[in-house]
């Protein structure tokens, strides 16, 4: 779907694989003149992601205006709470009791903290993509009655049905085939793109995205314009509007410089 550039008011970003390059670990030069440039052009740019609050990496030089962490389940910026959806209390236990019934170690995540009840090699992997360390938390009991806005494990394909047996209001959100992120039902990165539109009042059609993975789908059919990365899963490409250049190429600035975003 080809958008107008003066349309165009919002921009959201995936991490991995979007604005850093899963091989490198980092993000280019020209990935972040874009960021700057596009807010030089009073377009919001915002991150969406599956990491919690303090997973979110910096980015030098470049100051986000607004935070979809946790695949939408807590959206901020620096004012305030924009959008809350934790997960009920009894799937959070089932959960839990679900990943100990095989083994599986699990953290839980607070808007503020993460919390494990153990690890194990697929789970310290997966959080040292956000250059986390698991840490278990002593009062791990304590934590499972607050909001938890997500729990995440390692795991593979043919173990969903075990992990998600007797949970009623929660799902799998996967873009890695060894961990998941476990969210409400109704939650998801498009959910909580409509929520950040709602707060900003701007429409779909104003707004744009780039992804690369399957908890990517929701967010590109959120907005006007959702951009799968070339480096984007098959699944992604399909419902995409439009696929961009491959992360290690700079696709995304390469994008916006044709379109005259930037």
């Amino acid at each position: 779907m080809e958008q107008n550039m003066n349309t165009i008011k919002i921009a959201f970003f995936d991490i991995d694989g979007t604005l850093i390059d899963m091989n490198t670990k980092k993000t280019s030069q020209k990935m972040l003149q874009t960021l700057v440039q596009l807010k030089g052009k009073n377009i919001i740019i915002c991150i969406a992601t599956g990491r919690s609050p303090i997973g979110l990496p910096r980015f030098e030089g470049v100051e986000f205006d607004t935070f979809l962490t946790f695949n939408g389940s807590y959206c901020f910026n620096e004012d305030q709470p924009i959008f809350s959806n934790p997960i009920p209390t009894d799937d959070v236990k089932n959960i839990i009791n679900n990943a100990a019934f095989i083994n599986r170690p699990v953290s839980i995540a607070t808007s503020k903290r993460l919390a494990a009840n153990g690890k194990d090699q697929d789970l310290i992997e997966y959080y040292a993509f956000s250059k986390l360390e698991v840490e278990i938390a002593e009062d791990f009991e304590e934590v499972v009655n607050e909001e938890i806005y997500q729990v995440m494990l390692g795991c593979r394909k043919e173990e969903y049905g075990q992990i998600m047996k007797d949970v009623v209001n929660a799902k799998i959100a996967a873009w890695w085939d060894r961990a998941v992120d476990i969210i409400p039902a109704n939650g998801g990165k498009g959910s909580g793109i409509e929520k950040i539109l709602e707060y900003y009042h701007l429409t779909k059609e104003e707004a744009m995205a780039f992804g690369d993975g399957n908890n990517d789908i929701e967010m590109l059919q959120a907005v006007g314009l959702g951009v799968a990365m070339g480096n984007a899963s098959d699944k992604l490409k399909e419902i995409a509007d439009d696929i961009c250049g491959h992360v290690a190429d700079d696709g995304i600035y390469y994008y916006c410089k044709e379109h005259g975003y930037i």
